[in-house]
């Protein structure tokens, strides 16, 4: 099987321009088909706000309302995917920006309302991603550029969460190639100590995971990254990294973050 990486990018590289640039330089240099995923940051808020429309959140989750997903159906699908897939191309990667609804990659639906209305999200399960059209692409030496929004097959577009979105595609594309998934977020990877960048985690493996959570080295919000992590290697993904975005250049010598492993 080929090598296939996934790669998600959120804010902390997003609304940085220098940071931004010099990340897709490093996506470009990697060695071998890739596919990018990428979230909206806060550039969706701002607008939002200068239009009188404040977000909602509940748990660090957007809910969506029909005002709320024409802005990040604007800005994500848009303005942030368009502006990244230019970049690539002037840096000699032939990348293609795609939502959900593009070749009906991805397919999802609404999520059902039980404590909280959520909106317009959607959510994915094993038959939301249409593998055969990635596959198409690649062969034809594009770089997929995802941004997060879906559509559920009946003209409605949904915001679904960019983590998300990495995992599931990772999951399908398995059955195709050998593919590791990375997350890039503003840590160096799973920390000893928070409060210390070297103490970097370099290698965790699936029943190392409980012990870690009980001695408090995993904690907090890297908990359910974790879990997710997992639940993808699980699922077929050869390996799981997570690390900061400006040292993504150290993954083709294995030396990336954390690497979670079966």
């Amino acid at each position: 099987m080929n090598q296939l990486t996934i790669i998600k990018i959120g804010g902390n590289v997003i609304d940085n321009s220098e940071n931004l640039h010099q990340f897709l330089l490093d996506f470009t240099a990697l060695p071998g088909d890739k596919i990018l995923v990428h979230g909206g940051g806060k550039i969706a808020t701002e607008l939002g706000q200068s239009l009188g429309i404040e977000a909602k959140m509940v748990e660090g989750r957007r809910i969506t309302d029909i005002e709320t997903l024409r802005i990040v159906t604007m800005v994500y699908a848009g303005l942030i995917n368009k502006n990244i897939v230019a970049q690539l191309q002037a840096k000699g990667s032939n990348a293609i920006g795609l939502t959900g609804a593009d070749g009906n990659v991805i397919k999802a639906k609404k999520r059902p309302v039980k404590d909280i209305d959520y909106g317009y999200v959607g959510d994915l399960d094993e038959q939301s991603v249409a593998t055969s059209t990635l596959d198409s692409l690649l062969k034809a030496g594009l770089v997929p550029v995802l941004c997060a929004i879906t559509h559920d097959g009946e003209t409605q577009l949904l915001n679904t969460n960019a983590d998300t979105i990495a995992s599931s595609v990772a999951v399908a594309m398995s059955d195709l190639y050998e593919t590791r998934l990375v997350y890039c977020f503003e840590k160096k990877g799973v920390l000893k100590d928070v409060n210390d960048d070297a103490s970097v985690v370099r290698e965790i493996k699936a029943n190392e995971f409980e012990g870690l959570k009980a001695d408090g080295t995993v904690q907090g919000g890297m908990i359910p990254k974790l879990h997710n992590a997992f639940q993808a290697i699980k699922k077929g993904v050869s390996a799981v990294y997570i690390g900061k975005a400006d040292e993504l250049a150290e993954l083709a010598e294995g030396v990336f973050g954390t690497k979670m492993l079966k």
